[in-house]
This record gives C-alpha cells, sequence and structure tokens, in this order.
C-alpha cells in the first residue's frame, strides 16, 4: 500500500525522519519558518499524516511527540516507482 504524500507533508516528515520524535512546536520551528508557513498550517499538516497513517503520536508528560510510520527509503522507493509508472507508461 502506498501512501501519498504531498510536497508540503514531506517537509514535515523530512523533519520527523532528520530529528524525530519531535513535539508539534519542534515540528513547526524546524518547517515553519523556511516556507514561511503559520503554526496552523504545519498542525494541519501533522494532522493530515495522521489520518494517512505516516506518523504516529505519543502522548508524554510534555505533551504529544510526533514520529513516522514509513521510512525515508521507502518513501523514496515508492516516488521514484511512480515516477516511473508515470513516465513510461
Amino acid at each position: 500500500m502506498t501512501i501519498k504524500i504531498t510536497t508540503a507533508e514531506s517537509q514535515v516528515m523530512e523533519a520527523l525522519w532528520r530529528d524525530g520524535p519531535l513535539s508539534p512546536e519542534e515540528i513547526i520551528e524546524a518547517v515553519g519558518p523556511s516556507n514561511g508557513w503559520q503554526a496552523g498550517t504545519v498542525r494541519t499538516l501533522i494532522t493530515r499524516l495522521l489520518g494517512k497513517k505516516a506518523i504516529k503520536g505519543k502522548k508524554e508528560k510534555a505533551g504529544y511527540r510526533y514520529s513516522p510510520l514509513i521510512t525515508r527509503d521507502d518513501y523514496i522507493q515508492d516516488e521514484s516507482k511512480g515516477f516511473l509508472d508515470r513516465l513510461f507508461k
């Protein structure tokens, strides 16, 4: 099963692959300023990724921390296969 991740969602995933698990505030700090996104935009992306089962949240004393459920390698492989399928179909 392939999970379709948008370009914007992939920014959140990259932060989690690089530094996860992260709190919502840490994700906002990691991706918001460089993309010109407000906190609400990043929280929406987190919610979408949770719905797609690309990430999971774990409740801790200080709040939620998110981590990826798919590896970066699997994501790149799926994206590459999708690209090649579109190109050579």
